[in-house]
């Protein structure tokens, strides 16, 4: 892992946080605890061969995923202009040549499927599901980082998927391997 990396994010988010108001972590333990929740996933999902990360926000967790396989191609897609400045800038500031930002919806972006598409804090997973279906493909993996409520979602998702639900702290990280 380039803690280097880690490092200098770290400084340019509270640096841009003061002015941009990106993110709630307003602390380098803050920013700490949102890359640990990020990576830790990467202790338990296959390598992917691209990542696309939907509504990255403030990098959690599509940039640090980034930077955990930099030989990934890894597409951040957030729609809201400051944030995808952001984005773009820090891809740049740290030489993340396999970081692409794609400031649009989801469901407005086109590309060939992705390995892994990953998720923070943006919609429900049925929902999720179905903003990227133009985006996967039946190997296509999910890596949605959700609260209690993705138990509900679970069953409120029509196929019968194969997945599972590892928790952390107060953390519930969904590994979908497969849509039936």
């Amino acid at each position: 892992m380039n803690n280097e990396k880690l490092e200098r994010f770290t400084e340019l988010l509270l640096e841009w946080n003061k002015i941009h108001n990106l993110t709630g972590a307003k602390t380098p333990l803050e920013v700490e605890k949102n890359i640990e929740d990020s990576l830790f996933p990467t202790t338990f999902i296959e390598k992917p061969s691209s990542i696309l990360d939907v509504g990255t926000g403030a990098g959690f967790p599509g940039l640090i995923l980034a930077i955990a396989y930099p030989d990934v191609k890894t597409v951040l897609c957030e729609p809201r202009q400051k944030r995808a400045s952001f984005l773009k800038y820090v891809a740049m500031e740290l030489e993340l040549d396999n970081v692409v930002v794609i400031k649009k919806r989801v469901e407005d972006f086109s590309d060939e499927p992705f390995g892994l598409i990953s998720s923070r804090a943006v919609t429900d997973t049925k929902m999720l599901l179905e903003l990227t279906e133009h985006l996967q493909t039946d190997a296509t993996r999910y890596l949605f980082y959700k609260g209690e409520q993705v138990f509900s979602e679970i069953e409120a998702v029509d196929s019968s998927l194969d997945y599972d639900i590892i928790e952390k702290d107060q953390r519930n990280y969904l590994y979908i391997k497969g849509l039936a």
